[in-house]
């Protein structure tokens, strides 16, 4: 069984009826919508057209949103609604990011994820959602796809239907009659410097002349915002693990292959990563809309979620962060020797667990790299020999324990430098370098960040 929407723009007028009934129903908050109506013009005055798009939440069959909640605010339904619980969110905003439809945002009120729920409260009642009574011209059609003895599954039978961003093979349950392409692809009508009736969001702005349509008369003139749901906390988290990561792994790889870091190694490192890992817990916590819920992670987990897998990386991280702390003020050579091998693993895990995060953001294109996991291993392991060089240099270490140091540098950015300290001789290049790679790869990680929430979905 899976309840889904027909929308038939052939006769839809454009009259925000539905729009309104659903912000009634549901006491949405101003500014916000669960349904909203796209209109598209085209063409030159007096050969110019206006065509229509009802866009919501597409009920997916294998619904990326609901895999990637970390407490199953999102769930799906026997009946194929996708359904949320306010009281479980914790507004990490990572179902937006999976959401290939921009269906949903964060309630201005309670601070929680929301969108279309089919009105669910009614179908379990027999009744019909609120769109559907209150549509003047029949234009949205509901019901049970797979039966085919339903009035929807016989109109989407009979007639030709298209749904929203097909290519994401996420089973969208939303089929639309005579939609008009550049209604329902987000790349085909950028909007102009305004709308019909306000002013369009500034990153739609932004983006607008990066995309342009095979009708450039083609444009958008009526929307809704979608701004960008993670910013510069994301971006300082991915590099706060990575240095956490780093930092530890070139300590057990300089026990590995022989080499003395001395107190860097043995107490500094353990702190350096404690340090990152620490600042990428309060960042977490910190992006929740509703950080006071961030238990929910642990005591609500959804394991489908890398929210959740990724905190278990974070806590199997600090275990062994600690073990080689101990071991290190006390002198424990053997102890060290022996988890040198072991702390490698979670040190990979904090680092390079974002990569299947991301992967699980299916809205965001520019995210979905097989390449994102060898990229954030490199990069904690950049800038975290990075801040053990400074810290080597600093302490006043021998040649060897510098050179390791540029060696691993060198898989970053800042090459010359770091091949200037190759050798070990040259410990003020190590050190620039060491200080260089950090705001490299804070500036690399924000456009990365941004880049993939700047194309529009909607």
């Amino acid at each position: 069984m899976q309840y889904g929407f027909a929308i038939d723009q052939r006769t839809c007028i454009g009259c925000h009826a539905c729009t309104v009934a659903c912000k009634t129903e549901h006491d949405i908050p101003l500014d916000q919508f669960r349904t909203w109506v796209k209109y598209v013009d085209s063409g030159t005055f007096p050969d110019s057209t206006r065509d229509f798009g009802v866009m919501r939440c597409n009920h997916c069959t294998d619904a990326p949103c609901v895999k990637i909640c970390p407490t199953t605010a999102l769930f799906k339904r026997e009946d194929g609604i996708v359904d949320f619980d306010s009281e479980r969110c914790i507004g990490c905003k990572s179902c937006m990011q999976a959401c290939p439809y921009d269906a949903i945002y964060i309630d201005a009120e309670d601070h929680t994820a929301a969108k279309c729920n089919f009105c669910a409260h009614r179908v379990d009642e027999g009744l019909e959602p609120a769109c559907v009574t209150v549509c003047p011209t029949h234009s949205i059609w509901v019901g049970d796809v797979d039966d085919e003895t339903t009035g929807i599954s016989q109109l989407i039978a009979a007639n030709p239907t298209t749904v929203r961003a097909p290519d994401q093979n996420t089973g969208p349950n939303v089929f639309y009659l005579g939609a008009e392409r550049a209604v329902l692809d987000p790349l085909a009508a950028p909007v102009r410097d305004t709308y019909l009736w306000a002013r369009p969001d500034e990153q739609r702005l932004r983006t607008s002349h990066d995309y342009e349509g095979d009708d450039p008369t083609a444009h958008t003139t009526l929307n809704t915002s979608h701004p960008r749901p993670w910013g510069w906390r994301v971006v300082t988290y991915l590099w706060a693990k990575g240095l956490a990561g780093g930092a530890l792994f070139l300590a057990a790889l300089a026990v590995i292959l022989g080499v003395s870091l001395g107190a860097v190694g043995d107490v500094v490192a353990p702190v350096l990563a404690a340090v990152g890992a620490a600042a990428t817990g309060v960042l977490l916590v910190w992006d929740l809309k509703r950080p006071d819920r961030f238990y929910y992670l642990f005591t609500k987990p959804h394991h489908t979620s890398w929210l959740v897998l990724g905190g278990y990386c974070l806590l199997l991280f600090g275990l062994a962060t600690t073990a080689w702390f101990v071991a290190g003020v006390l002198g424990l050579d053997g102890v060290l020797s022996w988890l040198s091998w072991l702390v490698l693993v979670p040190c990979a895990l904090v680092a390079g667990y974002t990569a299947f995060l991301f992967a699980q953001a299916e809205g965001r294109d520019l995210w979905q790299s097989r390449w994102l996991l060898p990229h954030l291993l490199v990069q904690a392991l950049m800038v975290g020999a990075g801040a053990m060089a400074v810290a080597l240099v600093l302490a006043g270490e021998g040649s060897s324990a510098v050179g390791l140091a540029a060696r691993s540098l060198l898989v970053g950015a800042v090459v010359v430098l770091a091949a200037v300290a190759w050798s070990g001789g040259a410990g003020w290049a190590a050190l620039i370098a060491g200080l260089l790679v950090q705001p490299a790869l804070l500036a690399y990680e924000s456009v990365f960040v941004r880049a993939g929430q700047d194309v529009p979905l909607s």
